[in-house]
């Protein structure tokens, strides 16, 4: 029921005039009541945790069973005003940080309304009324409470995200400053890319004042001009990119074609490992004879040093390529697994092996400009997972041990594809 309803309920005691005794007892008997239900309103309206010093519940309730009606009724009133005064102090200058049309001010107004009216009635001996605006007080004060805890978690959260997005952004810029300098180095023309990438931090730069200064509307308006000069730069990037790579096209075809030779040559050894165990490797036997293909036509290409047509070939294959990987990491994990069950130092040795691999390759890739930051996150996320899981069987728990390793191995088969797409 709400806090009126439940006002005006106590308020419609049926009137007996024919016996005014009777009249008597008929509105001690619903006082009564409602002093009970008051007790219990007061336990479920005042938020979970909060202590008032100095209260002795027992003490009050005690005095209240040995004194009469009227003087029950003004220490409840009191008692109740007394505590309303706590709970507004902790809210107190609320209203100064809150837009105009939140939520939380309308019932913090409202609260401190019913808060005002129960002194009034207090003031005036009307103490039967003055606990009931002091409990309705009381519930939106509550509200107030639970709705400023939920809005400061929300704006924790969007703390976060743009935290990690304004950490994003300025690595793309990273990334964008690195590659331009090598571009710049190698002889190619970068004013364009240039004047564009200041144009697009100096707007960034005017977002993040904005947001400093909690001006949330103007920096809406502020990120729509971010956005549109990012879609310029990004055009720019890409064609930064493939202008450098195609200038680079012999180093990235040998690199290609001697990742590619060491890849095949685990693929044939991993696939007739895994029939000599009963796998399916079907799919895998396709993917390989489709790289191979790609290889050869990469590697004749190379060999009439055609650098161009070859790249070519590797870009418009990529799909194929990342597959082939995928597959080749799923077939290893099953092999993993199966040494893991017969030889656990085998095991680690190899993850340890990969990992190493992994940071020399995403070093590497640093170096040429290209954003590794989320690639290394997960290497790190794996090295930690493949800790828990030490520790897990240490305990003597090998179930959840397999979770946390199936996890590493999952994140690092992630990273090498990355280290794939961008090689």
């Amino acid at each position: 029921m709400q806090w009126n309803g439940l006002k005006r309920s106590f308020h419609r005691v049926p009137k007996i005039t024919e016996d005014p005794n009777s009249k008597s007892v008929i509105h001690m008997n619903m006082r009564w009541k409602v002093w009970g239900l008051i007790m219990l309103l007061i336990g479920s309206i005042v938020p979970m945790g909060f202590s008032f010093a100095g209260s002795n519940t027992t003490q009050l309730n005690q005095t209240v069973l040995n004194i009469d009606n009227e003087t029950r009724e003004q220490l409840i009133s009191a008692r109740l005003i007394n505590q309303l005064d706590k709970i507004s102090s902790i809210v107190e200058g609320l209203e100064d940080k809150l837009p105009e049309n939140s939520s939380i001010l309308t019932s913090y107004e409202k609260a401190e309304n019913f808060k005002e009216k129960a002194i009034e009635e207090y003031n005036d001996g009307d103490y039967y009324s003055s606990i009931l605006d002091s409990l309705s007080a009381m519930h939106y004060y509550k509200i107030v409470l639970q709705e400023f805890k939920e809005g400061k978690e929300k704006y924790n959260e969007a703390r976060e995200r743009i935290q990690g997005q304004i950490e994003r952004m300025m690595g793309y810029f990273r990334m964008i400053e690195r590659t331009i300098k090598i571009a710049e180095s190698q002889g190619l023309d970068v004013s364009n890319i240039s004047q564009t990438f200041n144009e697009t931090k100096d707007a960034y730069r005017v977002v993040l004042e904005d947001l400093k200064a909690r001006d949330f509307d103007k920096a809406k308006e502020d990120l729509k001009v971010v956005q549109e000069k990012k879609k310029v730069l990004d055009e720019e990037f890409r064609e930064l990119r493939e202008e450098l790579a195609h200038q680079n096209a012999d180093k990235i075809v040998r690199e290609f074609l001697e990742r590619t030779a060491k890849g095949i040559d685990f693929a044939n050894r991993s696939i007739e490992y895994a029939k000599g165990r009963g796998v399916d490797t079907t799919g895998a036997e396709a993917r390989l004879a489709e790289v191979e293909a790609i290889y050869n036509q990469v590697k004749a290409l190379a060999q009439e040093e055609k650098w161009d047509e070859a790249l070519n070939v590797i870009e418009n294959n990529r799909e194929t390529l990342t597959g082939f990987m995928r597959t080749l990491n799923a077939i290893h994990e099953r092999i993993v697994q199966e040494r893991m069950k017969r030889n656990f130092r085998g095991f680690m040795g190899e993850i340890g092996s990969r990992m190493r691999k992994d940071v020399r390759a995403l070093r590497e890739l640093n170096k040429k400009g290209v954003d590794t930051r989320r690639a290394e996150l997960q290497l790190r996320t794996a090295a930690q997972e493949i800790g828990m899981g030490m520790r897990l069987l240490k305990e003597k728990k090998p179930e959840q041990a397999k979770m946390h390793f199936a996890i590493a191995l999952r994140l690092m088969n992630e990273v090498e594809e990355f280290i794939v797409m961008h090689s």
